[in-house]
């Protein structure tokens, strides 16, 4: 029998233009053969519809600047039978459409930072992807930060600030501790949506309040020059890394214009061009940083390699963009794994990862059993 894969996406994020790209690219490559592909679209206001096909799902669908999700007449709940057995509830009538597994292509808040992830582990569906503490770990750049720093992983230097404490910052400080230029991002956001380099005391009010636009936190961080190098993770256990890749973008950094509204924003090099020990350090540096930040499924790393041979960790992504031509499924395609043999891969591990969920103990007896450690069965 075919898979019946739900495919959720679009969102209450600033991404959400970004997760219906990503779907339409997902959708179109897996194999109907093996697939009966559910499309469960949630539009800007937190709201879950399913649809029949594509077509009547997006509107404007090859244009990244006028994309968007046409509404669709049945609603979605997600509920639970009395034995785990995850159904989708259309309406309100609980009808027999059970769901062996949702592939979340949810960019940002609200989908890539542990909030659909928690509510999938409640309702018992495998899904594809980190669970909920590494997506929200990923999201919170401030606290993946934190953690990388605390782990020994070369980070840019940092400040976060909320609201309130915005308000006493000094420009001369900030500049002092971290130089010129630096930039600000929200906290909690990807696709460098809200993110501005400052380059003198003028502008830095403006984009403070810009920043402040995404999320109630903000990061000012360092500017590290340096080659823009990103590395695909895949696995959940035994993560492997990809052929690294290189960003040479055409803007003033790699913002979200450059990477989604100008066709000339950025040019790519997938693989990039670097030594066999440059590889070995960044593959190296990519799993580490998955593991540390306990991450399952997929993860795409970004980091700069500096003149010096260093290397330093920009930030992971726990559902990176999945466009034909994103970074993440384009440096798998050169390591040679084909773009629907990824989809297959991170599909086979949801399901892996709750089988053996699946086999761990939710009572707790009087006396525990003793149970040799030589005979328990590992993987």
């Amino acid at each position: 029998m075919k898979i019946r894969v739900g495919v959720l996406f679009g969102g209450k994020s600033a991404e959400h233009e970004i997760s219906l790209l990503s779907a339409k690219s997902v959708i179109e490559a897996m194999d109907k053969d093996k697939y009966e592909v559910v499309l469960i679209g949630i539009n800007k206001s937190g709201e879950w519809f399913l649809h029949e096909n594509l077509d009547r799902c997006l509107k404007h669908a090859d244009n990244a600047k006028l994309i968007q999700l046409q509404e669709a007449n049945e609603g979605v709940t997600l509920v639970t039978r009395e034995m785990g057995n995850p159904l989708v509830s259309l309406s309100g009538r609980a009808l027999n459409r059970t769901l062996d597994v949702i592939f979340p292509i949810l960019h940002g808040t609200y989908g890539e930072d542990g909030t659909i992830q928690g509510l999938l582990k409640l309702v018992n569906i495998p899904f594809v992807g980190s669970g909920v503490l590494a997506s929200a770990v990923g999201m919170d750049k401030d606290v993946m930060k934190r953690l990388l720093r605390d782990a020994g992983i070369p980070t840019a230097k940092f400040i976060t600030v909320n609201f309130e404490a915005a308000k006493k910052l000094s420009f001369e400080q900030i500049e002092k501790t971290l130089g010129l230029p630096f930039f600000v991002k929200p906290a909690n956001l990807g696709s460098s949506v809200g993110i501005s380099k400052v380059k003198s005391k003028d502008e830095f009010e403006e984009k403070v309040a810009f920043a402040f636009q995404f999320d109630h936190k903000i990061l000012i961080e360092e500017f590290i020059p340096g080659r823009e190098i990103e590395c695909s993770v895949l696995g959940n256990e035994n993560p492997i890394a990809s052929l690294p890749g290189e960003i040479i973008p055409q803007h003033e950094f790699y913002s979200y214009e450059a990477k989604y509204l100008d066709e000339n924003g950025a040019l790519f090099e997938i693989p990039a061009q670097l030594s066999e020990k440059e590889i070995q350090d960044i593959q190296s540096l990519a799993i580490e940083t998955y593991q540390v930040l306990c991450c399952e499924g997929m993860a795409r790393v970004d980091m700069f390699l500096q003149k010096d041979g260093r290397v330093v960790l920009n930030e992971l992504n726990t559902i990176p963009g999945f466009t034909k031509i994103s970074m993440y499924p384009k440096m798998w395609a050169a390591t040679g794994l084909s773009y629907p043999d990824l989809i297959d891969r991170l599909i086979e591990l949801a399901i892996e990862r709750f089988q053996k969920e699946q086999k761990l103990k939710t009572t707790v007896s009087l006396i525990s059993e003793q149970v040799p450690i030589n005979s328990i069965v590992m993987g």
